[in-house]
C-alpha cells in the first residue's frame, strides 16, 4: 500500500509544504532558471537505519510527479556514514522546493527506526518485545509508529479507542483498581483487552484478581519486576514502563516481562544527519 493511501499522511505532507512554502520559494525563483534540471544525492552523515523514502517520494509527488527518485537502500536497511542513500533528479526549482520537508521527515523517521533497532538488539535472546507509546508528535503518529515497526519494534495503542488502558488517574477517579476494571468490563466490547497500570504489589494483586488482561508495571525496579513475573506466572501479559529509555533494557528483559514500552523512541530522538547535495545538469 502506498504511503499516500493513508489520509493522515497526505494531510501531513500538504500541511508541511504549505507551512514551508508560504506564497512560494522566492529564493529559488530568483536564482534558479525555470527550466534548470538538477541531480542530487542523499548522503548519510552518520550510521543508521533507513526509514522514510516513500514519504520523500510522496512529498515530491505533491510538487512535481516528474521528479525521479532512485533509492539505493531498502526501508529498514542499515547504512554507514558516507553512503549515498538515494538520488533525485528533475526540475531544479521543484527539487529545491521539496528538499526541506522531505529531509525533515526522512531524518526524523530514520532516527526513530535507528533508536528502535538499537533497543531491539539490546533485548535479543529474551522474549520481551520493544514497543512504542502514544507519546508522539501531534499529527505525526502514523509515520512515527511506522518508523518503530521499520526498526524492528512493535506498536502499542494507536489511539484511545484501540484498547482499555487504566492508569493512575482512572484508578483515582474510579476509587480502586478493582472498581476501574469492573467498570470497564461492563462497558467495553469483549473484543477489547483491558490493561491496568500498577505501582505496587497491592495493586498488582488487585489487577490479577479482577482479571486484567495486561498489567503495566510502572517505574518498578528490576528486582520488583522479577518478583511480579513470578507472582503473575503467566496469568496476564506484563509490560514494563516508566523511563525505559534511560534503563538497561537487557536487565529489564532478563526479569521475564513480555513487553518493554519506551516513549523516548518517538518523543526524544535526535534527527539523523542526512544531507541532500545537488548540482545542475
Amino acid at each position: 500500500m502506498k504511503i499516500t493511501a493513508i489520509p493522515a499522511v497526505t494531510r501531513l505532507i500538504r500541511t508541511a509544504l504549505e507551512e514551508d512554502c508560504g506564497n512560494g520559494d522566492v529564493t529559488t525563483a530568483a536564482t534558479i532558471p525555470e527550466d534548470a534540471v538538477a541531480h542530487g544525492r542523499y548522503i548519510a552523515k552518520e550510521d543508521g537505519i533507513l526509514c522514510g523514502m516513500p514519504v520523500v517520494r510522496a512529498v515530491f509527488d505533491e510538487i512535481d510527479p516528474d521528479i525521479a527518485l532512485k533509492v539505493n537502500f531498502s526501508e529498514g536497511q542499515s547504512f554507514k556514514k558516507g553512503d549515498i542513500l538515494a538520488e533525485v533528479s528533475g526540475n531544479a526549482r521543484s527539487v529545491l522546493t521539496g528538499e526541506r520537508v522531505g529531509l525533515n521527515l526522512l531524518q526524523h523517521m530514520s532516527a526513530i527506526a535507528t533508536a528502535t533497532s538499537a533497543a531491539v538488539k539490546q533485548v535479543e535472546g529474551y522474549k520481551a518485545k520493544i514497543t512504542d507509546t502514544r507519546k508522539t508528535t501531534p499529527g505525526m503518529r502514523y509515520l512515527e509508529k511506522l518508523a518503530v515497526r521499520v526498526g524492528g519494534g512493535t506498536n502499542h495503542r494507536f489511539n484511545l479507542s484501540d484498547g482499555v488502558l487504566i492508569k493512575d488517574n482512572h484508578i483515582f477517579a474510579a476509587g480502586s483498581v478493582t472498581a476501574a476494571i469492573e467498570a470497564a468490563r461492563k462497558s467495553v466490547p469483549h473484543t477489547l483487552k483491558i490493561e491496568v497500570e500498577v505501582e505496587d504489589f497491592q495493586q498488582l494483586d488487585e489487577a490479577l484478581k479482577a482479571g486484567a488482561d495486561i498489567i503495566m508495571l510502572d517505574n518498578m525496579s528490576c528486582e520488583d519486576m522479577k518478583k511480579a513475573v513470578d507472582t503473575v506466572n503467566g496469568r496476564a501479559v506484563l509490560e514494563a514502563s516508566g523511563n525505559m529509555g534511560e534503563r538497561d533494557l537487557r536487565e529489564v528483559a532478563a526479569t521475564g516481562v513480555d513487553i518493554i514500552s519506551i516513549g523516548a523512541l518517538t518523543h526524544s530522538v535526535k534527527a539523523l544527519d542526512i544531507s541532500l547535495k545537488f548540482r545542475l545538469v
